[in-house]
């Protein structure tokens, strides 16, 4: 599936298109170069899910939770970009963070990936047109779990 995304607007629009069909166990992948828009989206969909504060980028922390009552489900925001190898992942308690709740991987692939999971959402953003617009291009593929409630 692919989705233009001109603007911001449409960045969160499709972030809380995500959220109303999010399931805990669930893994969007959020992937693209550095400054496609993986941190935009993955607040846009944290905020959809009911979160009113800040959503700050999980860069240096790597694992961002958020399960307050205000939260439809609870959610992981992770940033794996500093990780080395994927066995940090499994260092860091991932599957333990993941129990119950849903998971937006930015960087997937130096966890070691989640494409393989049947509830994985794989999101890939593309910038669209002039360096520095907004305009982006999201590639969706959907493992099996998702494939009747695609955004």
């Amino acid at each position: 599936m692919r989705e233009e995304l001109p603007d911001l607007s449409a960045m969160e629009t499709f972030g809380s298109r995500i959220a109303a069909r999010l399931q805990a166990g669930d893994v969007v992948e959020l992937e693209g170069d550095l400054g496609a828009g993986k941190t935009t989206l993955a607040r846009a969909i944290v905020a959809a899910l009911g979160h009113a504060g800040e959503v700050p980028s999980p860069t240096f922390t790597i694992l961002e939770t958020y399960d307050g009552a205000d939260l439809r489900l609870p959610v992981v925001h992770a940033d794996f970009y500093r990780l080395e190898q994927p066995v940090e992942a499994e260092e860091l308690g991932l599957e333990d963070y993941r129990e119950g709740a849903a998971l937006l991987a930015e960087w997937p692939d130096k966890a070691g990936g989640f494409a393989h999971e049947e509830a994985c959402l794989t999101v890939t953003l593309e910038k669209r047109g002039e360096a520095g617009g907004d305009g982006r291009i999201a590639l969706v593929r959907a493992g099996g779990a998702w494939l009747g409630r695609l955004p």
